[in-house]
Formats: C-alpha cells, sequence, structure tokens
C-alpha cells in the first residue's frame, strides 16, 4: 500500500469517528447543601431567563407564576449537592423585571451569587429566628423567610411593582429580587434575595435598627456582645448620636423615605425599620471586605450601585470624597457613596448607609390582638411598637425627623 493510501485510509476513519463533548456543568462551592440548592436555581433561574421573551407589559397572571424543578438521582458535585430536591421561584419574570429597573444584570446577578460561597451572617437580633447570608461579594442579602411571608409579599407584589415603576427603582424600600422556596432533606425553606443596604467596600462600625418607638426598643445584653450588634432606639438616644447630614440632605432624604412610608401605609404595612450602618472614616478601613472581588467585579459592583436613571460610565463608589458633602439625590454623591450612603457634615468624619427593611408585616387580627395586649400592659400613652398603620407612619417620621441634622 501506498503512502497516499494509506493517509487517505486514516483521514476516511477519522471522519467516523464520533466526536463526543462533554457538558460542562457547574460547580457550585457552598459549605452546606441549602445554599448549593439556592445557587443551583439561581443559575437555573437565570439561564432559563435567558430564552424568554420580556414582555412590554406585565400581565396579572404573571404576579401569580412560578417555575418548579424537582431532581432525582443526580450524581454530579454530590458532595455539595443533595441528590434529591425540589426549587420553586415565584413569579420569575416579575423579579426580573424589577433588577432590569434596579440596574441589575442577569450576568452580574448570576455571577455574585454563584462565583463564591454564600456565607451565612448573624444579624438577626429580632423574634423571628430568620437566617441571613451574604453573596461572596457582600452585594446582596438572603434572609430566610416564613410561608406568611411570602403570602404577604404576593399581597403587595403588584402595588410593590407598580411603586418601583413610578421612583424609577429610586426608593428606599428594600430592594426585592428573587423569592424561592428549597425543599432540601425533606425540609422546606423559604428564601428572598435583597440588595445590601450597607456598603460592599467599608466596613460599618454601628449599626442601629429604628421603630421610633421607646418600649422595649434596646439591645440585649447578649446582642451588645456580639462582634457587630444591632443596636436600636434607645441605644442611639442612650449614645446621645445624630444623624448629620445637612439641611439641604435631610429634606431631600426626608421627602424620598416620607413618600417611601406613605406607600406602605396606603397597604395597612407596620412594624417596619430604618437601618442605619455607620461607617466611622477616622478608623481603620476593612480592606478585607473587597478581598474577595476581583478586578474585573469591581467595575460592575461600582455600576450595579449607581442609580437606575444614572448613567454608569466613569463610576467608582470606592472613592470616598468627604471633604465635599453632597445630597442624597445628587449625581456625586451617588457616584460616590453608592445607593444608601450619605456623609456627615458634622465634626465626625463619617458615612451613613440608611434605608427601610421588614416591609411584610401587616396590621392584621395578629397585630390588633398584639396592639390591646401591649395597650394593657404598658398604658395607653407608651410609646408601643404595635400600632395602627397611620400611627406607626407618623410616629416614624417624626422620630427620623428629630435624629437627622
Amino acid at each position: 500500500m501506498s503512502s497516499g493510501e494509506s493517509s487517505n485510509k486514516k483521514n476516511k476513519n477519522n471522519k467516523n469517528k464520533l466526536s463526543i463533548k462533554i457538558q460542562k456543568k457547574k460547580v457550585f462551592r457552598a459549605t452546606e447543601p441549602l445554599i448549593a440548592v439556592f445557587m443551583w436555581g439561581i443559575n437555573y433561574s437565570c439561564n432559563e431567563l435567558k430564552h424568554v421573551n420580556m414582555p412590554e407589559l406585565l400581565m396579572p397572571d404573571d404576579f401569580k407564576a412560578y417555575m418548579k424543578v424537582k431532581i432525582d438521582n443526580q450524581h454530579f458535585n454530590k458532595n455539595t449537592l443533595p441528590s434529591h430536591y425540589k426549587v420553586k421561584e415565584y413569579c420569575p419574570l416579575v423579579f426580573k423585571n424589577m433588577r432590569e429597573r434596579f440596574n441589575i444584570s442577569d450576568e452580574s446577578y448570576l455571577k455574585s451569587l454563584t462565583n463564591g460561597d454564600v456565607e451565612p451572617i448573624d444579624c438577626s437580633s429580632g423574634k423571628s429566628n430568620a437566617r441571613f447570608y451574604a453573596s461572596y461579594d457582600k452585594r446582596y442579602i438572603i434572609k430566610s423567610i416564613t410561608s406568611e411571608d411570602v403570602e404577604g409579599l404576593h399581597n403587595i407584589l403588584t402595588d410593590y411593582h407598580k411603586h418601583i415603576v413610578e421612583t424609577k427603582g429610586n426608593t428606599l424600600l428594600p430592594h426585592l429580587l428573587s423569592v424561592f422556596r428549597l425543599t432540601v432533606e425533606d425540609k422546606e425553606i423559604y428564601l428572598l434575595v435583597m440588595r445590601n443596604v450597607f456598603s460592599t467596600k467599608y466596613k460599618i462600625h454601628i449599626k442601629y435598627d429604628i421603630k421610633g418607638s421607646s418600649v422595649d426598643r434596646a439591645a440585649s445584653l447578649k446582642e451588645k456582645e456580639k462582634d457587630s450588634p444591632t443596636l436600636k432606639d434607645n441605644d442611639l438616644i442612650n449614645d446621645g448620636r445624630y444623624i448629620k447630614i445637612g439641611t439641604e440632605a435631610k429634606n431631600l432624604f426626608l421627602a424620598k423615605l416620607t413618600r417611601d412610608v406613605d406607600f406602605l401605609c396606603s397597604l395597612k404595612i407596620m412594624d417596619y425599620s430604618l437601618l442605619i450602618g455607620v461607617t466611622d472614616l477616622d478608623k481603620s478601613i476593612d480592606s478585607t471586605l473587597d478581598s474577595k472581588v476581583s478586578e474585573e467585579n469591581k467595575l460592575e459592583s461600582d455600576q450595579d450601585n449607581l442609580s437606575p436613571t444614572e448613567d454608569t460610565e466613569d463610576t467608582d463608589d470606592d472613592q470616598l470624597n468627604v471633604s465635599v458633602p453632597t445630597p442624597p439625590d445628587s449625581p456625586s454623591s451617588k457616584l460616590t457613596y453608592g445607593l444608601f450612603g450619605l456623609p456627615s457634615q458634622g465634626p465626625k468624619k463619617e458615612v451613613y448607609f440608611m434605608a427601610l427593611i421588614d416591609i411584610l408585616t401587616h396590621y392584621g387580627l395578629k397585630k390588633r390582638s398584639a396592639n390591646v395586649a401591649k395597650t394593657v400592659k404598658y398604658g395607653a400613652d407608651q410609646e408601643i411598637s404595635t400600632v395602627k398603620p397611620d400611627q406607626y407612619a407618623k410616629r416614624f417620621l417624626d422620630f427620623v425627623n428629630k435624629i437627622i441634622q
């Protein structure tokens, strides 16, 4: 056989061989099965939604829809992912629409929640026993909620979405981004994904949960012993602390806060809080907060912290220029401090990160009963936290107005 015939025969044999390509599967590096399933759910949802054309107008059925997947006998990444699990995502098109209005791309969202471990954090100071997690880059908070919370969220979701549309995403309400029900080892858990109020770059030295009430509104001794305790109304008063941002910034902030509180009041929602995080710039910056964020992610992080109405070119919210305080709705403030940060105008070099949290408590029969019980216990003249929504809103705004200068 000549060399030419041999070569042709080899080529013919090569053509007959099948080229087998093994599909790449994403490995979720999580420390617990629940979080691995959560990461799988985020990955599955984002990839599925890539093939869905977003409607120009959401329909009522979109606010009732869900995506449901059951996995049995899977053998991939078994060190982390269990063999059997179920994932249910609520209203996927609605939340995708809201993420777009909050200027969060699917690529950035997916990267933050699946490219590194979602770590547990200790920030539950209330009675809910909720579990909290943070994405590896600290841009998103994941909170466990109850089935009653899911029902409450469903009840307000249409109005909440309308509010986000009308404000163009420029709101102090929690930025709600996804809701899942996960079934792992025959146990169900509901997880709510939200944008982190605090900076991803700078250490929060003090934080407060403010309701405008004085009864039973002090952190416990056990809470104060934590490395990063959550203090309350009476602690703030006893500390003699004021949020010193200047008159112009105060007026703009209170206008935005009043608009959002009026919205909550219209839905008969109460028991929400103003979360305040204080960064002391005279203390050392915690460089570990951004050590996990690569230079590639840094640009995306800066862009996602801009207002949805702002241009995302040539910006960096990592540069704190404390010598030039700016009001909260000015471009330089958003570019410098992110969505929720305001610089101090007092003698101390501080930055305040402030937004509303816990907006799923409806003033129903349970809260009416609690109102009666607490009134009997503490007296009608005491500032108990469980009051009617209009009373709660007024007292809340009055208190915030007093502590901001």
